[in-house]
């Protein structure tokens, strides 16, 4: 999967390495190395391990301290260009290559199914917010992304979305009703199974908030991925994985069919 412009997944792990190898040459402690940029030492070590991006003048001031000789400025580049933050890098790697990917959402519409506008207002309602140069690469890498429902060899994909995050009106009523559309377009192909969850369900299994399903290559194995403010973790041992898979099967089945959740995203969208 090409993400952004020249950018790829697993660059902050790769710029995290290169900075620990030249740190540990240099034997600078992480420590010293926090105090010289101005970060603190656990902030460097979560650079190291590919968890944070550098910001601000970091590289400028680690390269030239660590005599890495511009080695540190070129591959921060590729940090950057790849457009996704540095803790989805392993999640981006493994839907790139899952035979299945089963997503539950309920706030809003999630990134497999945005458009250029949609996203683009997502990442405007961040905070703190981001430079329009960073909006722009975080947009085309999330766009690329979609190339999910068309590769080979196909995967299977499906939502459940909650119709609260398909009448939330980020970016206006226009961006939103667009993108009520391209749902419908993307739920046409013959391996995408889009489901809504009515309004007011009197049960609900997905009360514990959203998750995303993965079957790697060949369904030999399966990855549950969840995402929260205080972290983001894979679940890949039985029981969660079990527990997770059956609360996924029990929303579909709480959930309208394909056809009928068609038709609700479609008079949505006609009464914007």
């Amino acid at each position: 999967m090409n993400i952004g412009k020249n950018g790829s997944p697993g660059a902050a792990k790769a710029f995290g390495r290169l900075l620990r190898f030249y740190r540990e040459r240099a034997k600078v402690s992480q420590e010293a190395l926090g105090h010289h940029t101005g970060y603190s030492k656990s902030q460097v070590a979560m650079i190291e391990r590919g968890e944070r991006r550098p910001r601000g003048n970091f590289v400028d001031l680690a390269d030239e301290f660590l005599g890495a000789q511009g080695a540190l400025v070129e591959v921060a580049e590729e940090v950057k260009a790849s457009g996704v933050a540095a803790w989805f890098e392993d999640y981006l790697e493994e839907e790139a290559r899952a035979a299945g990917v089963h997503k539950y959402e309920n706030h809003l519409i999630p990134g497999l199914l945005q458009t250029e506008a949609y996203a683009r207002a997502v990442f405007a309602c961040a905070n703190p917010p981001f430079d329009e140069d960073e909006v722009d690469i975080m947009v085309a890498a999330r766009l690329a992304r979609q190339q999910l429902f068309h590769r080979r060899p196909t995967a299977l994909v499906s939502f459940v979305l909650d119709k609260a995050a398909l009448t939330k009106p980020i970016g206006g009523a226009a961006v939103l009703k667009e993108n009520l559309l391209h749902i419908l377009d993307i739920g046409r192909l013959r391996n995408v199974q889009i489901q809504v969850m009515p309004e007011y369900p009197e049960v609900h299994a997905g009360l514990s908030g959203p998750f995303t399903l993965l079957e790697t290559a060949k369904r030999q194995s399966q990855l549950v991925y969840v995402e929260g403010l205080s972290g983001r973790y894979f679940l890949s041992e039985q029981p969660e994985l079990g527990d997770a898979f059956a609360r996924y099967g029990v929303l579909r089945a709480q959930a309208l069919n394909p056809q009928d959740s068609a038709q609700l995203i479609e008079q949505v969208a006609c009464e914007l």
